[in-house]
């Protein structure tokens, strides 16, 4: 995942709380927010543990430890989906019969 960095308003504190990949320095989050709290809904977090002497050494007194983690596939029960099945025609003239998953919408033509 590439490295993000959230943009500070010009008054220096950020508008939006994002996950930091970064552990060697304090997390980036606007007023009211804690390190793993984030303002998108499709962030997940997970801890890990910081570089503390980085850290140290470069001033700070508290540490990032948490980072962000693809979120896992989730496996759907198809067994009560919704499908629609009916006979089309190509641009070439050629009839194709459609099947179409009304839940999520996915289409098998043959």
């Amino acid at each position: 995942m590439a490295a993000r960095q959230n943009k500070p308003a010009s008054s220096g504190t950020p508008q939006e709380t994002r996950l930091d990949d970064h552990i060697d320095a304090p997390s980036t989050t606007a007023p009211g927010d804690g390190p793993a709290d984030t303002t998108d809904p499709t962030e997940m977090a997970s801890s890990v543990s910081p570089d503390k002497a980085a850290a140290a050494r470069a001033g700070h007194l508290t540490v990032n430890a948490v980072v962000p983690v693809e979120a896992p596939a989730e496996e759907r029960d198809t067994s009560d989906d919704r499908y629609e099945e009916y006979e089309a025609v190509r641009p070439d003239g050629t009839k194709v019969h459609v099947k179409r998953n009304v839940e999520t919408g996915e289409t098998e033509v043959a």
